[in-house]
């Protein structure tokens, strides 16, 4: 059964780690699915091919979704390439770690911008069709540190907790017209970037997780594809940690 047959996606940050988990399996279940990238063409063309050998139509889009102007004209570009947006999934995100005593403003100002003012950008992208069409599933990537908070993440944790407020209000203002917002909180999950951190990092982050393993790209992706679906439809305003049980 193929979960999202027919819809048309827009995923931001999907060339690598959790996007490009979530685009991989939304293509295994039907979607159409138009994914933005920042730097690298090649990986953009290789993950298009990837994703269309599963019979959807795909197409990455070089675009930054902390430019507001540059939102709206994704948006558009996505309409008249695919006819509809159905689904939005804010994921494009960044880190700069460091205690606060010695982080920059600078540091401060582009992990706000990149990871939460993108989130705004990109869902006042896609209102209008949305409200025309009367449907739609907004779906933003927290995090568990948006809940708890992180030594070392001030400006990360801040910009995460952000996301999860707008959700809420968002799924507030939006309901009566049948679209939904939703964020997902993944605690510690194995990708590239954490492929960085030596093993002894990884194991004592491992054990302090109930269920004694790190998330992979696919446990997000697959809290995904239910926010994306029909299966979710009486699903709204709620921040879903996926965290092998960090957060009980």
């Amino acid at each position: 059964m193929k979960l999202l047959e027919g819809k048309n996606v827009i995923i931001t940050g999907a060339s690598r780690g959790i996007g490009k988990g979530i685009a991989e399996v939304f293509a295994k279940h039907g979607a159409n699915i138009a994914f933005t990238y920042r730097s690298s063409d090649e990986k953009a063309k290789a993950l298009e091919d990837e994703l269309s050998a599963n019979g959807c139509k795909a197409k990455g889009y070089k675009s930054d979704a902390s430019d507001f102007d540059a939102a709206q004209q994704l948006s558009n570009d996505v309409m008249n390439d695919f006819g509809s947006i159905d689904v939005l999934v804010n994921n494009a995100g960044i880190t700069k770690d460091g205690l606060l005593m010695r982080m920059s403003e600078k540091d401060f100002d582009i992990v706000m911008s990149i990871n939460m003012k993108s989130v705004f950008n990109m869902t006042k992208a896609v209102l209008r069709p949305m409200l025309k069409a009367r449907a739609g599933s907004i779906i933003n990537m927290s995090s568990v540190v948006g809940v708890k908070g992180n030594i070392g993440q001030a400006n990360y944790s801040a910009s995460k907790a952000a996301i999860n407020g707008f959700t809420k209000s968002t799924a507030l203002e939006l309901g009566s017209r049948n679209i939904r917002c939703n964020s997902i909180a993944p605690g510690f999950i194995e990708t590239e970037m954490t492929g960085n951190l030596s093993e002894e990092t990884v194991k004592e982050w491992r054990e302090q997780i109930p269920l004694k393993r790190g998330g992979s790209t696919v446990d997000i992706a697959n809290t995904t594809l239910f926010l994306a679906s029909d299966m979710s439809s009486y699903v709204t305003g709620q921040v879903i940690n996926v965290c092998g049980g960090m957060l009980t």
